[in-house]
């Protein structure tokens, strides 16, 4: 494993173009561009504010950049360094900007979410859609492209509007049986659409392309419902992640649940392998300790960790929330499928320190990983099952079935780890810290 060299960024903004030639970095106001492979930067762009989002084009040939505050939207082309397109929204104001699937419009939402903006960059036509719906996925496009899914409210009533994306005709316009609905997300294969309703309310919809109901589904009620939802790559299962610490996952043929998964206190499995991260300072000599040796951000002081394999029944750290506060922390937030289908990676909030992992073959606990600090964030792999996961410290852990690592992150005045993703070859990662980042590169015998 071999580490770059460590680069600036603002507000996490990097990513890595679709065809995972260009790595894509801003700084303040600035765009840098730079080849993946070597680091070099091909091009530097200045926009007119500092930027809020930013986002590659489908065709990886342009780049958005998006100024909330400004209510404007730049685009960049990587081809043609000298064209450039600039999107004012004026005094109606932005709050959010994407790609169209094509890569040559954009969906602009503005404030108060009036309405949605589609801009054409190549006859520089302009469509309005009206009722977009404030909420936590208001708008999912279809795997393929074709379909654009939009919640919308009007009425004092849901409703789900399907566009076709070649030239935004409206396809399909239905009301949907939700109080107030709060996402909406295609399966993988483009043929269903799940909606799912407010925490007051546990009910997750199962809609096919021309709106029919296929499916309802609820687990309880009169208690805090869905907090996660997120389909299977092959769109086999649909997993619920709840307020009340379950994981519940449904099949495809009948849309029934066929297990739960629960994260529970204590661990009594003896087929699941606990991973605890252990912490031990190195031992620091006088001659180490001179004012030469000291600087700023110096890694003498730094923590080695590694993981100890824990017998079972083992006891997992839970905090409990304050029942008076609003979005209490506790039930699965977070929940991620390996490439393959084959795990399911889970986070519960009041064990915020452990990830747990499921076989989906097993319908059963694998492993549990037990951090010293809270996770931040976790990600799969996009080639094989391999997760990897940050919680804001300089290291780096990797989970495979073969075993756990934590590895040290070895940049000059030590990386703390807030974010991390793979690049689409599954052969590095890219780890942000609050204002650098660096790339880390996967030997072979890694993989």
């Amino acid at each position: 494993m071999n580490f770059s060299e460590v680069f600036k960024q603002s507000n996490l903004l990097c990513k890595v173009s679709p065809d995972g030639k260009y790595l894509a970095t801003c700084v303040q106001y600035r765009l840098v561009v730079r080849d993946v492979s070597t680091l070099q930067i091909l091009q530097l762009y200045t926009c007119l504010d500092q930027i809020s989002h930013m986002d590659w084009s489908s065709d990886s040939l342009f780049i958005l950049c998006a100024m909330y505050k400004r209510g404007l939207v730049q685009v960049w082309s990587i081809e043609q360094p000298d064209w450039h397109c600039k999107i004012d929204e004026g005094s109606i104001g932005l709050v959010s900007s994407r790609w169209s699937p094509d890569g040559r419009h954009i969906l602009n939402t503005t404030e108060f979410h009036l309405r949605v903006t589609v801009w054409s960059l190549c006859t520089k036509a302009v469509s309005y859609i009206k009722y977009p719906k404030a909420c936590q996925k208001g708008v999912d496009f279809s795997r393929d492209g074709c379909y654009m899914a939009l919640a919308e409210r009007r009425d004092c009533k849901d409703y789900v509007s399907v566009f076709v994306c070649d030239d935004w005709h409206l396809l399909r316009h239905f009301e949907t049986e939700t109080q107030d609905l709060a996402g909406l997300e295609w399966s993988p294969n483009g043929c269903v659409l799940a909606v799912w309703d407010s925490c007051l309310e546990y009910k997750v919809l199962l809609y096919s392309l021309d709106g029919r109901l296929l499916s309802a589904y609820s687990a309880y009620d009169w208690s805090l419902g869905v907090k996660s939802v997120t389909w299977s790559p092959s769109s086999q299962f649909l997993a619920i992640g709840s307020y009340d610490e379950k994981v519940r996952i449904l099949n495809h043929i009948t849309w029934k649940k066929i297990t739960q998964f629960e994260h529970v206190a204590s661990i009594n499995s003896t087929k699941a392998v606990v991973y605890k991260e252990v912490e031990k300072r190195t031992a620091v000599g006088a001659d180490d300790l001179s004012l030469h040796n000291i600087t700023i951000g110096s890694t003498l002081f730094n923590t080695q960790s590694k993981y100890e394999i824990c017998p079972s029944p083992v006891q997992i750290p839970v905090v409990k929330p304050d029942p008076d506060r609003a979005n209490p922390k506790i039930g699965v937030s977070t929940l991620a499928f390996s490439s393959d289908s084959r795990y399911l990676a889970t986070k519960n909030d009041n064990m915020a320190s452990v990830v747990w992992l499921w076989d989906m073959q097993k319908m059963s606990l694998v492993a549990v990983l037990e951090q010293t600090s809270a996770v931040r964030c976790f990600q799969w792999d996009p080639r094989r099952p391999r997760l990897a996961l940050c919680t804001g410290n300089t290291k780096l852990y990797l989970w495979s079935p073969a075993g756990c690592v934590s590895v040290q992150v070895p940049t000059e005045g030590g990386l703390q780890v807030q974010s991390l993703s793979w690049h689409c070859s599954g052969d590095s990662l890219i780890l942000l810290g609050k204002e650098q980042l660096c790339l880390c590169y996967m030997d072979q015998e890694d993989k």
